[in-house]
Protein backbone atom coordinates (compact mmCIF):
# COMPACT_ATOMS: atom_id res chain seq x y z
CA UNK A 1 0.00 0.00 0.00
CA UNK A 2 1.76 3.20 -1.09
CA UNK A 3 1.59 5.60 2.19
CA UNK A 4 -0.36 9.42 1.70
CA UNK A 5 0.90 12.12 3.77
CA UNK A 6 -0.86 15.75 3.96
CA UNK A 7 1.63 18.41 4.73
CA UNK A 8 0.86 22.01 5.27
CA UNK A 9 3.40 23.86 3.57
CA UNK A 10 4.89 25.93 0.87
CA UNK A 11 6.10 24.01 -2.21
CA UNK A 12 9.77 25.20 -1.93
CA UNK A 13 9.79 23.55 1.25
CA UNK A 14 8.40 20.01 0.37
CA UNK A 15 10.74 17.04 1.19
CA UNK A 16 12.19 14.75 -1.87
CA UNK A 17 9.73 13.83 -4.34
CA UNK A 18 10.04 12.92 -8.27
CA UNK A 19 7.39 14.86 -9.30
CA UNK A 20 4.76 17.34 -8.61
CA UNK A 21 1.58 17.67 -10.24
CA UNK A 22 0.42 21.20 -11.57
CA UNK A 23 -3.09 22.73 -10.71
CA UNK A 24 -3.14 25.14 -13.20
CA UNK A 25 -5.34 25.90 -16.23
CA UNK A 26 -5.73 24.62 -19.61
CA UNK A 27 -3.18 27.13 -21.60
CA UNK A 28 -0.04 26.19 -19.46
CA UNK A 29 0.26 29.89 -18.29
CA UNK A 30 2.07 29.56 -15.24
CA UNK A 31 1.77 33.10 -13.86
CA UNK A 32 -0.36 32.47 -10.68
CA UNK A 33 -1.23 30.70 -7.45
CA UNK A 34 1.11 27.49 -7.18
CA UNK A 35 2.38 27.69 -10.52
CA UNK A 36 4.05 30.50 -10.40
CA UNK A 37 5.91 28.88 -7.50
CA UNK A 38 6.78 26.21 -9.40
CA UNK A 39 7.64 28.44 -12.85
CA UNK A 40 9.76 30.53 -10.26
CA UNK A 41 11.66 27.52 -8.79
CA UNK A 42 11.96 25.46 -12.30
CA UNK A 43 12.17 28.56 -14.15
CA UNK A 44 10.49 29.93 -17.43
CA UNK A 45 11.51 27.34 -19.62
CA UNK A 46 9.76 24.90 -17.74
CA UNK A 47 6.53 27.20 -18.59
CA UNK A 48 7.75 26.96 -22.32
CA UNK A 49 8.17 23.61 -22.80
CA UNK A 50 4.74 22.94 -20.70
CA UNK A 51 2.89 25.27 -23.66
CA UNK A 52 4.59 23.77 -26.63
CA UNK A 53 3.47 20.15 -25.12
CA UNK A 54 0.01 22.05 -24.85
CA UNK A 55 0.34 23.52 -28.58
CA UNK A 56 1.61 20.12 -30.22
CA UNK A 57 -0.30 17.60 -28.52
CA UNK A 58 -3.97 19.40 -27.77
CA UNK A 59 -4.01 22.34 -30.39
CA UNK A 60 -3.14 25.06 -27.69
CA UNK A 61 -5.74 23.96 -25.34
CA UNK A 62 -5.26 21.24 -22.99
CA UNK A 63 -8.61 19.74 -21.77
CA UNK A 64 -9.34 19.22 -17.97
CA UNK A 65 -9.32 15.31 -17.26
CA UNK A 66 -6.27 15.20 -18.88
CA UNK A 67 -2.53 15.50 -17.94
CA UNK A 68 0.88 14.57 -18.75
CA UNK A 69 4.57 14.64 -17.69
CA UNK A 70 7.32 16.58 -18.52
CA UNK A 71 11.03 16.34 -17.59
CA UNK A 72 11.92 19.39 -15.34
CA UNK A 73 15.95 19.28 -15.57
CA UNK A 74 15.98 19.21 -11.69
CA UNK A 75 17.93 16.33 -10.19
CA UNK A 76 15.75 17.38 -6.70
CA UNK A 77 12.25 16.92 -8.51
CA UNK A 78 12.94 15.81 -12.06
CA UNK A 79 9.30 15.79 -13.37
CA UNK A 80 5.82 17.66 -12.66
CA UNK A 81 2.55 16.65 -13.88
CA UNK A 82 0.38 18.88 -15.72
CA UNK A 83 -2.98 18.30 -15.23
CA UNK A 84 -5.33 21.72 -15.21
CA UNK A 85 -8.33 21.72 -12.96
CA UNK A 86 -9.64 24.76 -15.10
CA UNK A 87 -9.94 26.02 -18.55
CA UNK A 88 -9.05 29.58 -17.47
CA UNK A 89 -8.79 31.27 -13.49
CA UNK A 90 -12.60 30.89 -11.95
CA UNK A 91 -14.45 28.69 -9.65
CA UNK A 92 -15.14 25.62 -10.08
CA UNK A 93 -16.89 24.93 -6.64
CA UNK A 94 -19.55 21.88 -7.18
CA UNK A 95 -17.70 20.61 -9.97
CA UNK A 96 -15.88 17.13 -10.26
CA UNK A 97 -12.86 18.78 -12.14
CA UNK A 98 -10.86 18.10 -8.87
CA UNK A 99 -11.42 14.42 -8.86
CA UNK A 100 -10.64 14.23 -13.10
CA UNK A 101 -7.41 16.52 -12.42
CA UNK A 102 -5.91 14.16 -10.32
CA UNK A 103 -7.54 11.34 -12.14
CA UNK A 104 -5.94 12.20 -14.96
CA UNK A 105 -2.53 13.19 -12.73
CA UNK A 106 -2.14 9.18 -11.63
CA UNK A 107 -2.99 7.83 -14.92
CA UNK A 108 -0.26 10.05 -17.00
CA UNK A 109 1.92 8.37 -14.09
CA UNK A 110 0.93 5.43 -14.11
CA UNK A 111 1.60 5.76 -18.04
CA UNK A 112 4.91 7.16 -17.42
CA UNK A 113 6.35 4.29 -14.99
CA UNK A 114 4.78 2.06 -17.50
CA UNK A 115 7.29 3.49 -20.26
CA UNK A 116 10.11 4.71 -18.66
CA UNK A 117 13.25 3.47 -17.32
CA UNK A 118 13.16 6.29 -14.73
CA UNK A 119 9.99 5.66 -12.40
CA UNK A 120 8.14 8.32 -10.62
CA UNK A 121 7.79 6.76 -6.97
CA UNK A 122 7.15 9.86 -4.84
CA UNK A 123 4.62 12.18 -5.80
CA UNK A 124 3.64 15.92 -4.31
CA UNK A 125 0.04 17.42 -5.31
CA UNK A 126 -1.34 20.32 -4.21
CA UNK A 127 -4.70 21.25 -2.88
CA UNK A 128 -5.96 21.14 -6.12
CA UNK A 129 -8.72 23.84 -6.95
CA UNK A 130 -8.41 25.73 -4.09
CA UNK A 131 -6.75 28.76 -5.37
CA UNK A 132 -8.32 30.78 -8.36
CA UNK A 133 -11.26 27.36 -8.02
CA UNK A 134 -12.43 28.42 -4.66
CA UNK A 135 -13.20 24.49 -3.96
CA UNK A 136 -13.19 24.54 -0.14
CA UNK A 137 -9.85 22.32 1.16
CA UNK A 138 -12.28 19.33 2.80
CA UNK A 139 -13.98 19.01 -0.29
CA UNK A 140 -10.71 19.27 -2.81
CA UNK A 141 -9.04 16.82 -0.12
CA UNK A 142 -12.19 14.16 -0.28
CA UNK A 143 -12.19 14.45 -4.74
CA UNK A 144 -8.72 13.84 -4.66
CA UNK A 145 -9.06 10.96 -2.00
CA UNK A 146 -11.41 9.22 -4.45
CA UNK A 147 -9.35 9.36 -7.41
CA UNK A 148 -6.70 7.84 -5.42
CA UNK A 149 -8.92 5.04 -4.23
CA UNK A 150 -9.89 4.25 -7.34
CA UNK A 151 -6.88 4.12 -8.92
CA UNK A 152 -5.70 1.72 -6.20
CA UNK A 153 -8.63 -0.65 -6.50
CA UNK A 154 -9.38 -0.77 -9.47
CA UNK A 155 -13.06 -1.97 -11.22
CA UNK A 156 -13.19 -5.32 -12.14
CA UNK A 157 -16.49 -5.06 -14.26
CA UNK A 158 -17.61 -2.54 -15.60
CA UNK A 159 -21.46 -2.41 -15.87
CA UNK A 160 -23.82 0.06 -14.80
CA UNK A 161 -23.91 -0.43 -10.95
CA UNK A 162 -20.54 0.26 -11.16
CA UNK A 163 -20.72 3.62 -12.96
CA UNK A 164 -23.49 4.55 -10.45
CA UNK A 165 -21.24 3.59 -7.44
CA UNK A 166 -18.33 5.19 -8.68
CA UNK A 167 -20.37 8.39 -9.69
CA UNK A 168 -22.01 8.77 -6.47
CA UNK A 169 -18.44 9.19 -4.76
CA UNK A 170 -17.95 12.42 -6.30
CA UNK A 171 -21.35 13.36 -7.82
CA UNK A 172 -23.32 16.78 -6.52
CA UNK A 173 -26.75 18.29 -6.95
CA UNK A 174 -26.24 21.97 -7.23
CA UNK A 175 -23.85 22.69 -4.05
CA UNK A 176 -24.91 19.40 -2.10
CA UNK A 177 -22.97 16.53 -2.26
CA UNK A 178 -25.26 13.59 -3.22
CA UNK A 179 -23.26 10.32 -1.90
CA UNK A 180 -20.42 9.62 -0.47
Amino acid sequence: MLDVRVIQGWFEELGEHDCFVTAGNSFGLMTAGIDAAVARFFGESLMQRVQHRILDQFFGEQPVGTAFIVPTDHSAVPFIAHAPTMRVPGSIVGTDKVYAATWAALLAIHAHNVTNERKIEVVAMPAMGTGFGGVPFDEAARQMAAAYRHYREPPHRLDWDFVAERHKAICYDGSRQVAR
